[in-house]
C-alpha cells in the first residue's frame, strides 16, 4: 500500500461481513445515510463519517455508471458498511438495447461474486414508463441481494403509478428527488411519494442534498433515508502539470483535481439528521 491508503488506513483487515438487517430492512431505526462514491478513498471516507450504506459507482460526473469488480472487491476489504453497485452501462438515457440489458446481467452476475450487498439499477420504455418486463429480469439476477430502483424514477411520467409498478416487483428502495432537479426543489413530491408507499418500499431521498438543507428535507418528507455524494476537491499530488493537455472530452473535470467524499461532510450530515428526528 503507498500513498494516503497507507497514511490513512494502516494494515489491511480482514473484516467480517456485518448483517443487512441493521441496514437494510424498512423497520431500521433512526435516518440511515448512503454515500454515493467512485473511488477507494471516498467509500473509506464515507464509512469514517458514519455512513450506513455505499453506493458504489464509476464516473459520478455521468450521474454514476457500474464500478469495475477490481473497485468492488478491494472496497470490500476496506469497509464493513454495506455495499450496493450500480448497474448501469453508460450514462444517458435509461433506455437501454438488447446487448446492454446483457451487459447489466453480466455486471449483476460478477457484482455478487465478488461480494456486493445490493444492486442499483433503472430501466425505462421510451414512452418514460418502468420496463418491467426488463427490470423483473434483473431483479431475479440480483436475488436473494435487495435491489433499489435509482433515479431513472425520476424520469418517468407519472411517479406515482411508477412507485406502484416498483413495489408489486419488489423493490426494497426507489431514490428520487422527487422528479425535480434536487431534492429540496422536488420535496413536495418525495413528501406524497412516501405517504403513498406505506412502508411498502423505502423512499430514499437524493439529489443536491447538503449539510445546508438536508433538515429541511427530513422534516418535510418524511423520509428514513437520504442519498449524497457529500465530496470536496482535493489537488492532485503531480507535480509536473501539461496544462496543454486534457484526458477527456469537451466536458471534463478539472485534470489536477479530485473530488472524494469528506468525512466532515458526512459527520455534519450524519449529526443534523440525527437531530431532526
Amino acid at each position: 500500500m503507498k500513498g494516503w491508503l497507507q497514511h490513512a488506513f494502516g494494515r489491511r483487515e480482514v473484516r467480517k461481513k456485518p448483517k443487512l438487517d441493521s441496514f437494510t430492512g424498512p423497520m431500521a431505526p433512526g435516518i440511515q445515510i448512503e454515500v454515493c462514491v467512485d473511488s477507494l478513498e471516498s467509500a473509506i471516507n464515507a464509512e469514517r463519517g458514519g455512513a450506513s450504506r455505499i453506493e458504489l459507482c464509476s464516473s459520478l460526473i455521468e450521474g454514476g455508471i457500474t464500478p469495475s469488480i477490481g473497485l468492488l472487491q478491494v472496497v470490500k476489504q476496506y469497509v464493513r458498511i454495506p455495499v450496493f453497485a450500480m448497474i448501469r452501462p453508460r450514462g444517458g438515457d435509461f433506455l437501454y438495447t438488447d446487448s446492454e440489458i446483457e451487459v447489466m446481467k453480466t455486471d449483476i452476475k460478477m457484482a455478487k461474486a465478488s461480494g456486493a450487498d445490493g444492486t442499483v439499477f433503472g430501466m425505462l420504455k421510451a414512452d418514460g414508463r418502468v420496463n418491467t418486463e426488463v427490470c423483473m429480469d434483473l431483479i431475479a439476477e440480483s436475488r436473494p441481494l435487495p435491489v433499489t430502483f435509482h433515479r431513472a424514477f425520476d424520469m418517468v411520467p407519472d411517479p406515482s403509478a411508477a412507485l406502484e409498478c416498483l413495489i408489486s416487483m419488489g423493490f426494497e428502495r426507489v431514490l428520487t428527488s422527487g422528479c425535480d432537479s434536487t431534492a429540496l426543489e422536488g420535496l413536495p413530491t418525495i413528501k406524497r411519494l412516501v405517504e403513498q408507499a406505506k412502508r411498502r418500499i423505502i423512499v430514499v431521498a437524493g439529489g443536491g442534498i447538503t449539510e445546508r438543507n438536508v433538515q429541511r428535507i427530513l422534516e418535510g418528507s418524511g423520509v428514513c433515508e437520504f442519498h449524497c455524494s457529500a465530496r470536496s476537491s482535493r489537488d492532485s499530488l503531480m507535480k509536473f502539470r501539461n496544462a496543454a493537455v486534457s484526458m477527456g472530452g469537451s466536458f471534463t473535470p478539472p485534470e489536477y483535481s479530485v473530488k472524494v467524499a469528506d468525512i466532515c461532510k458526512v459527520r455534519a450530515l450524519n449529526a443534523i439528521a440525527k437531530n431532526a428526528v
